[in-house]
């Protein structure tokens, strides 16, 4: 008797029934090495792993190779794809429309320091929940390699050209304006990325996640300071992470001080061991300051800068009801006549 495909057990399947296939997307374009098809990959790992049905996702990108990446992993989620530095207002608006849907945007230094930059200072102060990962290669890509915003001073592209000017540093940034999860990461350390990817899935509110990548056309030379060689001589890891899943056991185990145990906002546990004393991650202050220190000692701090599951998202502080507003009757989102012609006599 013959067996159909559809009564065949799944092997390797995820907590909803789902193999690590049905996270994938399209075959990539970047070039062979490129650090941006790494990130992609462990977005697929995270995802997978953490049981979000891929319908469940809405990704965001704006113009750049980063914001190709959404095409590389879970084709069957929803996509949008915005104009240029203008994927914060795109997703505020969808994740407003439906906050049911889990919000990703995968941006680059170009994509959000340069033209977006003004798009970006918004969405980090109103704790929206989205995870924006930025894809950071310290170039553009797509026009032949000229310096990003993010571009160290001192950095030398492939023509010689030294840069002269300051970067902007996205993570302080993030801290400063108000999202409550930010960390930086390297597109080549898998274990510290999937982990941070999988508590960002758990948080709340705005995840920021700066991840050098570097670009093996334009920025992988001597003399780059967004390249692999340097990453892995300059590289100073401020934390190391762990992530207990709230459907999984959670057993808390560790000598007093050596570790901080943060809980998320559905119960999950983020676990950060020190790797440094009296590192604070739930202290922006300390997380500023460190921060200073590093690009001042020439390092690239990479771990959980600053996490905060207290503070109230956008969702919150908007009251919004706990059904989509995108699924709601026209008659329960527009104000009656009444209510409309008492606002019009309190403006005479």
């Amino acid at each position: 008797m013959a067996t159909s495909a559809s009564q065949l057990p799944r092997q390797n399947s995820n907590r909803i029934g789902l193999t690590v296939l049905d996270y994938r997307g399209g075959k990539t374009t970047l070039c062979a090495g490129c650090g941006h098809n790494a990130v992609s990959e462990r977005i697929i790992d995270a995802f997978f792993e953490m049981g979000v049905a891929p319908e469940r996702v809405i990704k965001f990108s704006g113009i750049g190779c980063s914001s190709k990446s959404p095409a590389y992993f879970m084709g069957r989620s929803h996509s949008f794809n915005a104009l240029h530095g203008r994927m914060p207002s795109v997703a505020t608006g969808a994740a407003l429309a439906n906050h049911r849907l889990l919000a990703l945007g995968v941006s680059g230094d170009g994509d959000t320091a340069s033209i977006g930059i003004g798009q970006f200072v918004h969405l980090m102060r109103r704790n929206l929940p989205m995870i924006y990962i930025i894809e950071n290669n310290g170039v553009y890509g797509l026009t032949k390699g000229q310096f990003s915003a993010t571009a160290d001073v001192g950095s030398k592209l492939k023509t010689g050209v030294i840069n002269e000017l300051p970067p902007i540093d996205t993570c302080l940034l993030a801290i400063e304006l108000g999202a409550t999860f930010v960390g930086r990461s390297f597109s080549g350390d898998k274990r510290q990325l999937h982990t941070m990817l999988k508590a960002a899935i758990s948080h709340g509110g705005t995840v920021m996640l700066d991840v050098i990548s570097p670009c093996v056309t334009f920025n992988d030379h001597e003399g780059s300071t967004k390249s692999y060689k340097f990453m892995k001589d300059h590289e100073e890891p401020l934390t190391e992470a762990d992530f207990v899943p709230a459907f999984a056991e959670i057993d808390v185990d560790y000598m007093a001080g050596e570790s901080v145990n943060v809980t998320m906002h559905d119960g999950s546990h983020l676990r950060l061991r020190k790797l440094e004393e009296d590192y604070n991650p739930t202290d922006r202050v300390t997380a500023v300051r460190r921060l200073m220190q590093a690009k001042e000692a020439n390092e690239v701090l990479t771990g959980i800068f600053y996490v905060n599951p207290e503070q109230p998202s956008f969702i919150d502080l908007l009251n919004l009801t706990s059904e989509a507003l995108a699924t709601l009757p026209t008659e329960r989102v527009r104000p009656p006549r009444q209510v409309l012609e008492q606002i019009m006599e309190e403006l005479r």
